[in-house]
């Protein structure tokens, strides 16, 4: 449909004689069997074109969770002069049913046939409009909604914003803002939420601070936006400030600030806000849950994700799937197994096919080949799930890290999908840790070009290279990267103290005990090559002065900083955004041992847990 066309409208008169009879009561109806008996009735009585009595069936039809869209829409057509209460109805009905297009035409039909959009006809077909796609349509309608005089009506208005705000339209989303004389909560946080949605925080931050009153909803959808767009120390701050001015937290910001702490690796400031939801009694609704498991997972203590999970009255899968993923990144797999089984045990819940990538990424990460092929026919013979490209990604990942590189070829060959740069990655990084250099150079190529602004990929094809004496290649990369512009990711770690999260990167000295840091980390180096250290420069060509720069890694100055911090025999938590390279995995677990400290890292993969001068991934990363 082209165009929506507009006709002045014109009134048209109804008698209704149904309030004076008792058909009223057709809003208690449960069923349609019982509907019927009503409608018949209306048919007995002659009231088959009273659009008060025949309203009343068609919204029991049109909106009840047991009506029936279809009698709605045939006892419509047989209204000869339906008015603008059943139009709305059969909007909203429509829309219910997600039958956006219906809505749409169904709104045509309204102006054709003379009758006056309401203030409550318009929102529904905007936001048919909107979930469409019908960007003329709507243009069109909001041409409607200031010519019938709805111009300063917030609920149009907000609707409108929320239209041009998916549509891509935020210099429309925001002139519609700017002319609402009276702008409610829903006006601010739709544009504040918008801005975030493209990633325009600032500008989120601009309306927010404009805003006379700020209350929680407004809170929440600020920091949000900066949760979702990775700035996560601003969220922080935001968070302090909303404390200091009093506002209670609701289960939406305690949710953002928990994904932040996911995020940052901030334990303390996640146990924080977890207690906060406890002695508030916050509702803790199965999306909270799920963040409150994910945010102890990946802060390292799986040990109290597990009895937030234990705890649950009702564990939806979200819940499942969010504790056997946990359990997996943590290099417990046969945990993770176990706890399927009690899933299907308990039989509350049906596993979905995140359950199984989360099962199959257990079985790669702890090394249980054998395990990994059975659940991966499993899923299919039990649950009918049909392998995705991620189950693949997790096998190619599983047999690859077991060496049986030939074998993870041939499952990509024989997928019946083309592989992703997912699963020929999982290969690639397997040919790294096998040090085959035949096939990482044939699928490393293919890795390249499907994703040629990932930095990541060229390193690691470099350093197979580099490792297999062919510096030409590693040179051949180098020029490749230069000529596309690709910079190398630099790696960077963080590590939370007393409430503040403080990040290094690679031979930085901007911290404020820098001075102190260094020399933690010269006395560190000495101690652990008294037990026989020795740097592994492998997978590190892209440095220069390679002693000196594996010396100063991001990690080794975090854990440098744990250690000057710390009260003796404190666990010390670390999160760095790349993998962690073989030089820093054999430091970390001589630092352990020598200064008899517990040193937990996650890295861009999984969790490693070093104790005692070992690492709870059996090297096996």
């Amino acid at each position: 449909m082209s165009a929506i066309h507009f006709f002045p409208a014109t009134p048209m008169a109804t008698i209704s004689t149904a309030k004076a009879t008792p058909f009223k009561n057709l809003e208690s109806c449960s069923t349609m069997a019982e509907l019927k008996q009503h409608h018949a009735q209306i048919i007995k009585l002659g009231l088959c074109s009273d659009n008060d009595a025949v309203g009343r069936v068609i919204k029991f039809c049109s909106l009840s969770q047991s009506g029936d869209l279809n009698y709605a829409h045939h006892l419509f057509d047989y209204l000869p002069h339906p008015d603008a209460f059943i139009y709305n109805t059969m909007f909203r009905g429509y829309l219910q049913a997600q039958l956006h297009r219906n809505c749409i035409i169904l709104y045509a039909h309204m102006l054709e046939r003379f009758v006056t959009p309401n203030k409550f006809s318009l929102p529904p077909v905007i936001r048919a409009c909107c979930s469409d796609g019908a960007v003329e349509e709507a243009k069109q309608v909001h041409a409607h909604v200031v010519k019938l005089g709805f111009a300063q009506d917030s609920y149009c208005q907000n609707n409108l914003i929320h239209m041009y705000v998916n549509f891509d339209s935020l210099e429309e989303a925001r002139r519609v803002f700017d002319k609402m004389d009276k702008k409610d909560d829903v006006s601010w946080t739709t544009l504040i939420s918008g801005y975030s949605q493209y990633g325009s925080v600032d500008e989120a931050l601009s309306v927010f601070e404009s805003m006379p009153v700020k209350n929680s909803a407004a809170w929440n959808a600020v920091i949000a936006a900066h949760v979702q767009n990775n700035r996560f120390h601003e969220a922080f701050n935001l968070f302090n400030r909303m404390r200091n001015e009093n506002v209670a937290m609701d289960n939406f910001v305690a949710a953002s600030m928990l994904a932040a702490c996911t995020r940052l690796g901030a334990l303390d400031q996640g146990e924080w806000i977890h207690n906060y939801i406890k002695t508030r009694s916050i509702e803790v609704d199965p999306k909270l849950a799920t963040t409150i498991i994910d945010m102890y997972c990946k802060c390292g203590r799986v040990d109290k994700a597990y009895e937030v999970f234990d705890s649950l009255s009702s564990k939806k899968v979200s819940s499942w799937n969010c504790m056997i993923g946990g359990l997996s990144m943590h290099g417990k797999g046969k945990d993770a197994i176990a706890l399927l089984k009690k899933m299907e045990a308990e039989n509350t819940v049906t596993p979905d096919y995140v359950t199984f990538v989360n099962v199959l990424s257990a079985c790669a990460h702890s090394g249980l080949v054998k395990e990994g092929r059975y659940y991966f026919s499993y899923m299919t013979e039990v649950y009918s799930i049909a392998p995705r490209m991620e189950h693949y990604g997790c096998l190619v990942d599983l047999l690859g890290r077991a060496g049986l590189l030939d074998e993870a070829k041939k499952v990509i060959n024989e997928m019946p999908m083309r592989a992703d740069v997912g699963v020929l990655g999982a290969l690639l990084g397997a040919c790294r840790i096998h040090g085959n250099i035949d096939i990482a150079e044939e699928i490393g190529k293919q890795v390249i070009e499907l994703e040629p602004e990932n930095s990541g990929r060229y390193v690691l094809l470099a350093n197979l290279y580099a490792k297999a004496g062919r510096y030409d290649e590693v040179a051949s990369i180098r020029k490749l990267m230069n000529d596309r512009g690709v910079k190398k990711v630099a790696g960077f770690s963080m590590i939370e103290f007393e409430g503040t999260v403080s990040e290094f990167i690679a031979g930085g000295r901007n911290h404020l005990h820098a001075k102190e840091i260094y020399e933690k980390v010269e006395e560190m180096m000495a101690r652990i090559r008294e037990e026989g250290y020795v740097a592994d420069n492998d997978g590190v060509v892209f440095e220069e002065d390679l002693e000196n720069s594996l010396n100063y890694h991001s990690e080794k100055l975090a854990i440098a900083f744990g250690l000057l911090k710390t009260k003796a025999r404190e666990t010390i938590r670390v999160t760095k955004n790349l993998r962690v390279c073989r030089d820093c995995h054999v430091a970390s677990k001589l630092i352990s041992m020598v200064y008899d400290r517990e040193i937990v890292v996650r890295d861009r993969n999984r969790f490693h847990h070093f104790r005692g001068g070992l690492c709870s991934c059996n090297d096996y990363w």
